[in-house]
């Protein structure tokens, strides 16, 4: 399925690895940690990454992606899936700079041009066990399973749709494993997840 989605919103989950969490030595949330990215932050595969002039510091991560394929709220996690139009990829570039500044994450997290998300929407995967990488460069940057995720996608449903009513295209990202680090212009960065492809941008 070619990727043509026009979201209300991006949903995104930070610490969702334990690798990551173990990496940052920091403890396993009780609960999904939650936050937005503006739509008008979208862009597709092979496009480019524009580095914003405010941000000395712009951070990769590689994402699973879960596109909603119609309207839920109060979605339990057995019933997740129905709910579910298939997955994509997602690079959630970051200003982490400014994140580390402002102490909260919205100016850091929705420059134009920081969600990049691509290249296909693909149906009927198992998404507990998807080998997920990163390279910059051709350089291996991140790497591990989906299956160290702390929620799941279905899990990830169900609370986020008992908090807010998710809408057909609707996006959300399910974390980033370890290995996140920094772009720099030229970069060319490529975002990998088995069964689904390669989401590919350029830095500038």
């Amino acid at each position: 399925m070619t990727l043509n989605i026009n979201p209300t919103k991006i949903i995104c989950v930070g610490l969702n690895y334990i690798d990551h969490a173990k990496e940052l030595n920091m403890k396993i949330p009780e609960e999904p940690i939650i936050f937005l990215k503006p739509t008008s932050s979208i862009i597709y595969n092979n496009d480019k990454i524009i580095m914003p002039k405010q941000s000395n510091r712009v951070d990769y991560e590689v994402e699973l992606a879960v596109v909603i394929g119609k309207k839920c709220k109060n979605v339990k996690k057995e019933d997740a899936l129905n709910y579910i139009k298939g997955y994509t990829i997602l690079n959630d570039i970051t200003a982490r700079d400014l994140q580390e500044k402002d102490g909260q994450w919205t100016r850091a997290k929705s420059f134009d041009t920081f969600c990049p998300i691509g290249p296909k929407i693909v149906k009927n995967i198992d998404s507990h066990n998807l080998n997920i990488q990163l390279k910059v460069n051709g350089e291996i940057k991140q790497k591990s399973n989906t299956k160290n995720m702390i929620f799941t996608v279905e899990e990830l449903i169900e609370f986020i749709s008992s908090i807010m009513t998710l809408y057909p295209d609707d996006v959300i990202s399910t974390g980033t494993p370890p290995g996140v680090g920094k772009l720099n212009n030229g970069d060319i960065v490529e975002a990998e997840i088995e069964n689904i492809g390669i989401l590919r941008n350029y830095v500038v």
